[in-house]
């Protein structure tokens, strides 16, 4: 990183690029003079934001890699100003009353808010953050490394292998399908969509893809690219070979994947998901890669993270991840900077990179 490793004392620098053209810049009262503001730290992260937080803060917490149990959070939580959380922590009114009034910014390491009541903390005048941008490439490479393992079998081959089941080349032997050509289906052509769109380019796909906002606009399509909108998503499943989900968790994308989306796929196609697990009903996902049409899925999240539906994991047509979106040292690195960076913009009243409810700013 190229900022001055003092963050108190100069503006931060933000790795993941200016915000976005017209937005007002957010900025949130900073500590008494001469006291350094007091952070809680649920889970330890790497740096460069391990650093900057503790030169930035009186840390507390972040000593283990793994999720607090609720009581040891609630205590932690006490006193503190600022909150930096993962997205294995519910912070939920109850927290934010247990941290009291000095609480003034909750920065959460991942880009998905679901993990905090975001309407309690601006009902309290709480700033909460996330980390958007950085983690677009890593996630769509994963996104791509699902595709590939489920449409030449992979897993099956590499299990195969292992067990000393392999005897002899076959011609019959895990048959997949091309990929050249295919039709992809993205459901959600935002930052991570559209670098998942972009790397079909090198196998000549026709991308189709459903946008909240509308189409994409023709100078954001790469030259040569065939990219075409759909305004039904069931239209989009019906037409394509490989569907990948790139929707934020919702109350209205909760179970977007269900039964009767699942049955409008066509026979033999594959189902992406490293969203989050609660957009796809796991057990209708279950019944479908049982029975059909599902030729497949590649899952990197679960509806009840860390449980599976049962009889997912007996199934040898769904590759199984542990949530590794995100997972690269580059990216885990950047994400927990980014952290660090809209927590210490925040306490010392300078813009904050990336606010998720700006309004308690006015």
């Amino acid at each position: 990183m190229d900022a001055d490793t003092s963050p108190l004392a100069a503006p931060p620098k933000d790795p993941a690029g200016p915000a976005a053209p017209g937005a007002a810049p957010a900025v949130i009262a900073g500590p008494s003079a001469g006291a350094k503001p007091r952070l809680f730290l649920t889970r330890r992260i790497p740096d460069p934001g391990l650093a900057l937080i503790r030169d930035a803060f009186d840390v507390t917490g972040g000593e283990e890699d793994r999720p607090l149990e609720r009581e040891a959070l609630l205590r932690g939580a006490a006193g503190t100003d600022v909150l930096l959380c993962l997205l294995t922590e519910t912070i939920d009114g109850a927290v934010m009353d247990a941290a009291g009034p000095s609480l003034r910014v909750i920065s959460n390491m991942a880009v998905g808010v679901d993990n905090i009541d975001v309407a309690a903390a601006t009902a309290r005048g709480i700033l909460v953050t996330n980390t958007p941008g950085v983690l677009t490439d890593a996630t769509a490479d994963l996104a791509w490394a699902l595709i590939m393992s489920g449409a030449r079998r992979v897993v099956e081959g590499d299990r195969m292998v292992r067990e000393g089941r392999f005897q002899r080349w076959s011609p019959f032997m895990l048959l997949g399908h091309d990929l050249a050509g295919a039709t992809l289906g993205i459901v959600g052509m935002g930052r991570i969509g559209q670098a998942v769109a972009r790397r079909g380019l090198g196998w000549d796909m026709k991308v189709i893809y459903t946008r909240r906002s509308g189409p994409l606009a023709a100078g954001d399509i790469p030259v040569g690219a065939r990219w075409e909108h759909r305004e039904s998503l069931d239209d989009l499943l019906r037409e394509a070979d490989i569907v990948s989900l790139h929707v934020p968790l919702t109350p209205d994308t909760r179970h977007l994947i269900g039964a009767r989306e699942l049955a409008l796929m066509k026979p033999g196609s594959y189902l992406v998901n490293t969203a989050r697990g609660p957009v796809v009903d796991e057990d209708a996902l279950v019944a479908a890669l049982r029975s059909g049409p599902l030729g497949g899925a590649g899952l990197d999240v679960y509806e009840r993270e860390p449980e599976l539906a049962a009889g997912l994991a007996d199934l040898p047509n769904a590759t199984l991840l542990p949530h590794l979106g995100s997972a690269t040292v580059e990216t885990r690195g950047r994400m927990a900077e980014l952290a660090a960076l809209n927590a210490i913009a925040a306490m010392r009243g300078e813009p904050v990179p990336h606010p998720v409810n700006p309004e308690v700013l006015t």
